[in-house]
């Protein structure tokens, strides 16, 4: 039998090949595996892929504001067609490329369903390798709905890789993957319709914003069905029918197809935790501190697998950095810092946010001071005809140390970096307005949000 890997990385996305290299580079055997093409979830279903689709929406959404003003182009349309193509050709070569570089380090690159035969052995394709240390960096999945017909929802990976846009779409849930596929099939011409389950959708968010987006939603002719919980879908002639209940009765809502939007879990079930001695709670992996498995040393697990941080694509870097340092030291002492990480629902006009919301700052009985504004009729909006933009932010009194952002509004996505690495680095509002940006820029707008 070969001599074991000194590690076995399942998955291939951002955390999984940044944990492969890193103890790669410090003369590690390593081996890592997938089911699915190398390049993960964010890389070739999920957030770039995601971002392409977004960026042609408001670049023809833009468009259609700058007609009266200048714009001559006639017929400026979305051609969903045309669009997958784009997605496809961008993402093509990805898979083969990330394996590539893989392999040029020395890293063994296998393919198939990984599973556990012991605490430090694992199969694939019914060969079973052994590693003195596993990190699990699998991903995630859509969190099972517990309701009837299920299966006949889409997954945002179809969604993605739909050749012709449905005329109609229900998208089952209110979450980011819901209103971002729906801004973006609402400008490319679909009937959509939105069904959450209770009166707070995008709950992560701050609600007065969340609640200028929902205005901006509906006048793009999406329909949004708030308490209105989702208790079964069916097929039907041409498409198919989702039942919610709505005022004490049950409605229906028909379709072309329904999409599921309603949340991810890590992708860790067909991992056979338990002959590994990995213990879980549901659909979470139990993890100390240092991301190590509270029940088998040997194992790490990072980014969406962990789930102990938000499930973004910078996290899942964060604790690639915080696996890979705890595998190399002598023993486990790193643990990873959530604090400050920016969160973007990318509708458009986007959504951002970084830190805690003003109904969390009162929970917790701090002492601030509120900062906020209808921005529309500022330069950065009006400049692109934009007619949502706010922003919120949270000061804390005595200290004036920044405790939350919270912006909607045109590049509001960028804005939200320059708070992100204040709070990161723990200025204060004092010294963010020290800051000299660049005019105009949306960063200019920074000093005039903090009151």
């Amino acid at each position: 039998m070969a001599d074991p890997y000194d590690l076995i990385v399942i998955g291939t996305g951002a955390a999984a090949t940044t944990i492969a290299e890193r103890c790669r580079k410090s003369g590690w055997r390593i081996a890592i595996v997938d089911r699915r093409p190398y390049g993960g979830t964010c890389m070739l279903r999920g957030c770039d892929p995601k971002k392409l689709l977004w960026s042609v929406a408001a670049t023809v959404d833009q468009a259609r504001r700058f007609v009266p003003d200048g714009f001559a182009a006639k017929d400026i349309a979305l051609s969903w067609p045309e669009l997958i193509r784009f997605k496809r050709a961008f993402l093509k070569d990805l898979p083969q490329e990330v394996e590539r570089r893989l392999r040029q380090a020395g890293i063994d690159t296998l393919h198939g369903r990984a599973h556990f035969v012991d605490g430090h052995k694992i199969a694939v394709n019914g060969h079973s390798i052994e590693g003195r240390h596993i990190a699990i960096a699998s991903g995630s999945r859509p969190m099972p709905l517990p309701i009837s017909g299920a299966e006949h929802l889409l997954t945002s990976d179809d969604f993605l890789d739909l050749d012709q846009l449905p005329e109609s779409i229900v998208f089952v849930g209110g979450g980011y993957v819901s209103f971002e596929f729906a801004h973006i099939a609402a400008r490319a011409g679909a009937k959509v319709t939105i069904l959450h389950a209770d009166d707070r959708p995008l709950a992560q968010f701050d609600q007065g914003l969340v609640a200028r987006l929902l205005d901006k939603t509906r006048r793009l002719g999406i329909e949004i069905r708030l308490n209105s919980p989702v208790v079964g879908v069916e097929t039907c002639d041409g498409g198919v029918r989702v039942w919610a209940k709505s005022g004490g009765a049950i409605r229906p809502c028909e379709a072309a197809v329904a999409v599921h939007g309603a949340g991810r879990v890590p992708d860790i079930d067909d991992l056979d935790l338990a002959a590994g001695g990995v213990a879980r709670d549901r659909h979470r992996l139990r993890l100390n501190e240092y991301l190590q498995s509270v029940s088998n040393k040997a194992v790490y697990a990072a980014g969406d697998s962990a789930s102990m941080g938000p499930m973004l694509t910078p996290v899942a870097a964060l604790d690639a950095e915080i696996v890979a340092g705890n595998l190399l030291d002598t023993g486990p002492s790193r643990q990873p810092d959530y604090n400050a990480i920016p969160s973007v629902a990318f509708t458009n006009p986007p959504l951002a946010a970084v830190g805690i919301t003003e109904e969390q700052a009162r929970a917790q009985n701090r002492r601030f001071r509120v900062a906020q504004a209808d921005t529309r009729e500022w330069y950065s909006a009006r400049h692109l005809g934009e007619d949502t933009a706010a922003y919120k932010v949270l000061v804390e009194e005595g200290t004036n140390r920044l405790l939350g952002a919270h912006l909607i509004g045109p590049n509001a996505e960028e804005a939200i970096n320059v708070f992100a690495l204040a709070m990161r680095l723990d200025l204060n509002a004092d010294q963010l307005r020290r800051f000299v940006p660049a005019y105009p820029s949306a960063g200019s707008d920074i000093g005039h949000m903090l009151g």
